[in-house]
């Protein structure tokens, strides 16, 4: 590569539709064309504590994420290297982790929770998108997401949303809406609705790049 990607950074609420965004975002786009580097592969390990410990922890704070890895990773990227990094499988035993092979290109997306807190993160984002539901909803979508696809406890989701989740949005992600470029209410399940913003966006930075 000869010169620095254009970094495009994402965040939004726990339950706000981010994965789905991605996901949809992603399809306009050839795999030479776009990278993307995730937050969530950057937790600390946590599997060192008991089930029961694992209860408790807090991961929706700032240092439950590797960050000097995470920023030298994105600076790997720009100098065009290829950045290798074990998935995150949620401490689920169950799961074998996959190493990510991360390849650079000219459309990098970032994304997660402390993206815009982290100061030497926020600084290299070129264009920032933030994605909000309304907290019901959001807490909705969790419970399915963490019942079904992850096997958790219903009063653990629950306790962990009013607990974590909740405090840590409040705090480390929703001060930082006003600043952001693009900002995405989804408060339906509306699939059409979610494919004409991605393809708009998609549109807007295909005029910018290629």
């Amino acid at each position: 590569m000869s010169k620095k990607p254009y970094v495009v950074g994402i965040a939004g609420s726990s339950g706000s539709g981010k994965t789905f965004f991605l996901k949809c975002f992603l399809n306009h786009f050839k795999d030479h064309e776009v990278t993307l580097i995730s937050q969530d592969d950057y937790y600390i390990p946590a599997n060192t504590k008991t089930q029961e410990e694992n209860k408790l922890y807090n991961f929706d704070v700032p240092s439950s994420i590797n960050r000097t890895q995470f920023s030298h990773d994105i600076n790997d990227l720009f100098e065009g290297k290829v950045v290798y990094k074990e998935e995150y499988t949620f401490n689920n035993p169950a799961l074998t982790p996959k190493i990510l092979e991360i390849k650079p290109a000219p459309l990098l997306i970032v994304e997660g929770l402390f993206i815009f807190h982290f100061e030497e993160i926020n600084a290299m984002l070129d264009e920032r998108i933030f994605l909000h539901a309304d907290e019901h909803i959001a807490l909705a979508r969790r419970l399915k997401r963490d019942l079904v696809e992850r096997g958790y406890d219903e009063e653990d989701v629950k306790y962990k949303w009013f607990n974590h989740v909740l405090p840590s949005f409040e705090k480390y992600l929703y001060p930082y809406k006003n600043i952001c470029d693009r900002i995405i209410e989804n408060n339906t399940d509306d699939v059409a609705n979610m494919v004409k913003i991605t393809d708009e966006i998609s549109a807007d930075l295909r005029k910018k790049l290629f």
